[in-house]
């Protein structure tokens, strides 16, 4: 089954407690794609500047991922992010953030990904993650992913993507901020009354669990031994989330379960490097070994 993404490809500047890299491939769509692309060929949708290096866009074909869909414009400069890292990981500063071509990007999808049966909307404004949805012509499973800017600026427009899709993914404090809720089964008990089918609720190093209408399932994160980087560590978990659900052809109950494993995995192989320089090494047969290991944790 084809899978479409749409969403954001960057330049990252990354600084931890341990080392640091500047101008690292990075952005939502970009992750996901990585991710995604041992379970199927994600057809990734972005826009790019005249800066973007060509060997990147030749690593994630090579990958195995469609970029037909990413435009470039030429006189134009490649969105930018800066980020730093505390000890603890689980904070982190926003050092500086450049739109660049992101500023007025509005997706357009190639002919051959309109037919695409699932569709990610990585984060972006909900005008964008509309206009992309709207073009394909009959998902059988679409989710989301936002964040809090857009909780907080475009609510009404959010209000309304989720009433059009089937999924939504977003964190703890995320779905704090949108049903004004502190316990988390609440919140997502209320995200469900604002229009999707299912809310995955990621819990950062914590875990995460998914609800829907006789769904609730909830799993620990994969124990890594030594984190480098967690940026992207939550697109990675949807790219995988979202890739298996792809490859076995449909969204029920228990393959949103197993979903949620692969999610769990790619999040783990994310963490161990920066950008890609770890996931994108990894095979099927790397995820399905660590699939089987988590797998073994979390059951009798």
């Amino acid at each position: 089954m084809s899978l479409v993404v749409i969403g954001t490809l960057a330049y990252d500047s990354v600084e931890t407690a341990h080392d640091s890299r500047d101008g690292a491939l990075g952005g939502s769509a970009m992750y996901f794609s990585v991710a995604a692309a041992p379970y199927v060929t994600p057809r990734l949708v972005g826009v790019v500047g005249g800066d973007w290096n060509p060997e990147h866009m030749a690593l994630m074909a090579d990958r195995g991922v469609d970029v037909s869909g990413v435009e470039t414009v030429a006189d134009g400069k490649t969105f930018r992010w800066g980020g730093r890292y505390e000890p603890d990981w689980n904070t982190r500063h926003t050092t500086f953030t450049d739109l660049n071509v992101l500023e007025s990007f509005e997706p357009k999808l190639p002919e051959s990904f309109k037919d695409s049966d699932f569709v990610f909307l990585a984060n972006a404004h909900p005008q964008v993650q509309m206009q992309g949805l709207a073009q394909v012509k009959a998902p059988k499973f679409s989710v989301a992913d936002t964040m809090n800017l857009w909780i907080e600026v475009a609510r009404p427009d959010l209000d309304q993507l989720l009433t059009k899709i089937d999924g939504l993914i977003l964190n703890d404090e995320e779905a704090r901020m949108l049903t004004g809720e502190n316990n988390l089964i609440r919140a997502a008990k209320k995200v469900l009354d604002l229009g999707p089918k299912v809310v995955v609720l990621k819990k950062g190093e914590h875990g995460a669990f998914i609800m829907g209408e006789g769904l609730h399932f909830s799993l620990p994160a994969y124990p890594v031994t030594e984190v480098i980087d967690p940026t992207g560590a939550g697109d990675c978990f949807a790219g995988g989330f979202m890739g298996a659900i792809a490859k076995e052809g449909n969204a029920s109950p228990e393959t949103l379960k197993r979903a949620m494993l692969h999610g769990t995995v790619a999040a783990s192989y994310c963490v161990q490097g920066f950008s890609v320089e770890d996931i994108g090494k990894r095979s099927l047969a790397d995820y399905d070994e660590r699939y089987q290991d988590l797998l073994s944790i979390v059951t009798l």
